[in-house]
């Protein structure tokens, strides 16, 4: 019988499209619609001169390539980030489930630092700021961020804790009988939704000019979220609390996530210091004079 107080899941099939042996996952479908999206909104934002001021733009076919270096980016970082921060143990015991991609088990964590080496190695290779490259992403990635709950949520997975009270709370497939926050449609809401718009307030108030800005009040901005997040969100059974033990549905221990947020707060609110100061603003170039012309000549 369902409980009182609780919502039944929705029956949604995980796999939207299947076509004979070939099967596509609504959660491949939010990964695909977040880097579309996101593509499309940094090609619109890279094509108004006004929000770069002084910072050089990409080009529209700098996004096109970097788009590809941004995939690659999340997914092996998203990959790695969780065998490292989540299931070490378990996938040392069974090295050839690392490739398993398929099976789930991704890390926004770990996806975020794979993401930021892609910008910055594409940066370096096409000769543009790093730090506008971020804020560039930083104001597209919660679009990402707000499929990929949804389909957290379709998935029935990373369910939230314990609500028996709670008008909207939801029982799970996998999640025994117990009513549960339906916690990845609060992080949708939170880290996708009300973060996406923060972030075009910031950029409509500071455009692209302060290179690493807009990229500082991402980081910040998603740590505040995702911490406030987890006091919802019921913690990885194989890590379970990592300080402390859960006393009510908003009270309890340290989780994986929350630990993982606390550099990120640090990080944020230094870059943000830097760009405010002018530090990693572009240095201007030097105009060659007719005496270095001849130097560099000879």
């Amino acid at each position: 019988m369902m409980p009182l107080l609780a919502i039944p899941f929705p029956a949604i099939n995980p796999v939207a499209i299947a076509i004979g042996p070939i099967a596509i996952k609504w959660y491949a479908l939010a990964y695909i619609a977040g880097l579309v999206g996101g593509w499309f909104y940094a090609k619109r934002l890279v094509a108004l001169p006004s929000l770069w001021g002084p910072v050089r733009r990409p080009s529209g076919a700098d996004i096109d390539d970097l788009i590809v270096w941004v995939a690659l980016g999340v997914v092996l970082g998203g990959r790695i980030g969780y065998v490292l921060f989540y299931n070490l143990s378990a996938y040392l015991a069974h090295p050839a489930e690392i490739l398993a991609i398929w099976r789930g088990g991704m890390s926004f964590h770990g996806g975020f630092l794979g993401a930021v080496l892609a910008l910055v190695l594409f940066a370096r290779a096409r000769g543009l700021s790093g730090f506008a490259l971020l804020d560039l992403a930083a104001v597209a990635v919660p679009i990402g961020l707000f499929f990929g709950r949804i389909a957290n949520f379709v998935n029935g997975e990373l369910w939230g804790r314990p609500a028996p009270d709670f008008p909207y709370a939801v029982v799970f497939p996998n999640g025994g009988p117990v009513p549960r926050h339906p916690s990845q449609l609060y992080e949708a809401g939170a880290e996708g939704l009300l973060l996406f718009l923060a972030m075009a307030l910031a950029m409509r108030r500071f455009g692209f000019r302060r290179p690493g800005l807009l990229g500082g009040i991402f980081v910040l901005g998603y740590a505040i979220a995702r911490t406030a997040c987890e006091f919802f969100r019921e913690p990885d059974p194989q890590l379970g609390f990592l300080f402390g033990t859960e006393v009510s549905a908003l009270n309890g221990g340290i989780t994986m996530g929350m630990l993982l947020c606390i550099p990120m707060v640090v990080i944020g609110i230094v870059v943000i210091a830097l760009a405010l100061r002018g530090a990693t603003a572009p240095r201007p170039r030097l105009e060659q004079g007719p005496a270095d012309a001849e130097a560099h000549s000879a």
